[in-house]
């Protein structure tokens, strides 16, 4: 028989080794980014290394907290912390501080607070919690509606915010959606309004129509089935519509700088004295980015003896593009080592999902992973200039507390509801 005090301490270790790797070399990769040839002082809070630190060592005491509380507290309380998190983010268009454009953080005293990266964690709760009810059937339109809506208030809070990246971050949660019985024709409508945009932009609206247009008589021509002419008459329209609505959009409603994004990421521009304007302008850091990485080769330069990052090339290199300094300092193998940790959390995190007894601690985990594969993806695939920029940190990777305490909360919170589930006799 296990003691109730031995009980209480079972839990996922591997998780969390893992989680340890990440923040650990995650640091020593802000330390590169951040000092600049001076003696290094880990205790010198001017600098962003010295910052983190305290980050770290305050987020074990965040850690103690989240496993102290009971796992049944997270599941009972879901629908308070995510009304709570709600209004700290309403609260922002009234006490909130400006930064970078982005008017999502509480100034407290010589510290900020970004509500956003704490709301993810809240709305995974609120799904869990929703999903999880026995009145609760996402294959119904009104289940749907209501799981959508759960989403929707977060997302249009923090996009009024002017944070994009953050805004897009819920669109992850479809993969939980799916999981738990969403139709499959949801998933399939995200993925061809993705892909027809993509056609619209690079190819224009009338050869993208005319694309889906085929595609569409011929899917339904070829089926055993009697084609019905009402369904292929709308899908076409749509397409349609949606290949001219996302040009519209591109030329009328997007930034400039966003623009150009788009455009370099899509290849549009084919001007080069236009392209090397945009790269020593809006794209100057994804360009710098790019350019530490290659430096990197196979092996690295070394830890604190990347040129690049160490002459600051790449600015804010310490946040979004600390994947670069990983490239420069530590090479492919270490790019290749900083992947395979992220693939075997959100593999590790998947696998204990499908072992939960409980449909909340369930859902609760496929939200966990599909929220840092998210950030994971977009992150990466941003730095090395494979997406669009979108500012949105790698996680346990990038500096600054609040990112870092809002995955930690995400992660642990779920390594406590594993736990239940371990240590039940």
């Amino acid at each position: 028989m296990i003691r109730q005090t031995d009980r209480n301490f079972k839990f996922d270790w591997i998780t969390i080794i893992i989680f340890l790797l990440l923040v650990g070399f995650g640091w020593l990769n802000i330390l590169s980014a951040s000092h600049s040839g001076e003696t290094i002082e880990y205790l010198d809070f001017s600098k962003s290394y010295g910052k983190q630190l305290l980050f770290i060592l305050l987020t074990f005491g965040l850690i103690v907290m989240i496993l102290s509380i009971e796992a049944k507290f997270y599941e009972r309380f879901a629908s308070i912390i995510y009304l709570a998190s709600m209004l700290s983010l309403a609260g922002l268009f009234i006490f909130g501080k400006n930064v970078n454009g982005a008017t999502s953080w509480y100034g407290i005293g010589g510290m900020t607070f970004q509500p956003s990266e704490f709301a993810k964690a809240a709305t995974a709760l609120a799904v869990a919690k929703y999903l999880s009810d026995l009145q609760t059937d996402i294959k119904t339109f009104k289940g749907q509606l209501q799981a959508f809506a759960i989403l929707v208030v977060p997302a249009i809070l923090i996009l009024l915010q002017n944070d994009a990246g953050s805004t897009l971050v819920y669109g992850s949660f479809i993969f939980v959606f799916y999981r738990e019985g969403l139709p499959h024709q949801y998933l399939t409508l995200l993925i061809s309004t993705v892909v027809m945009s993509i056609l619209s932009l690079k190819f224009g609206g009338i050869v993208a129509s005319i694309i889906a247009i085929t595609l569409i008589l011929t899917y339904h021509f070829t089926r055993k089935k009697k084609p019905v002419l009402i369904k292929s008459l709308l899908a076409i329209l749509a397409c349609t519509i949606l290949s001219f609505g996302v040009q519209f959009f591109y030329e009328n409603v997007l930034k400039a700088h966003q623009k150009d994004r788009i455009s370099l990421w899509l290849r549009l521009e084919k001007d080069p004295d236009k392209i090397a304007e945009m790269r020593r302008d809006i794209l100057y850091n994804l360009y710098e980015s790019e350019k530490a990485i290659r430096s990197g080769g196979l092996s690295g330069r070394g830890f604190l003896e990347g040129t690049r990052t160490t002459g600051k090339f790449v600015p804010e290199q310490h946040t979004d593009y600390i994947f670069s300094t990983v490239g420069e300092e530590w090479g492919f193998m270490g790019t290749v080592t900083v992947v395979i940790l992220f693939v075997l959390l959100l593999l590790r995190v998947l696998h204990l999902a499908e072992l939960q007894k409980s449909q909340f601690s369930r859902v609760y985990g496929y939200s966990v992973a599909s929220i840092i594969f998210f950030h994971f993806l977009i992150n990466i695939g941003m730095v090395m200039g494979l997406i669009p920029t979108i500012g949105i940190p790698l996680p346990f990777f990038s500096y600054g507390g609040s990112s870092l305490w809002g995955f930690t909360i995400l992660l642990f919170i779920f390594i406590k509801l594993d736990s239940n589930r371990i240590n039940e006799w």
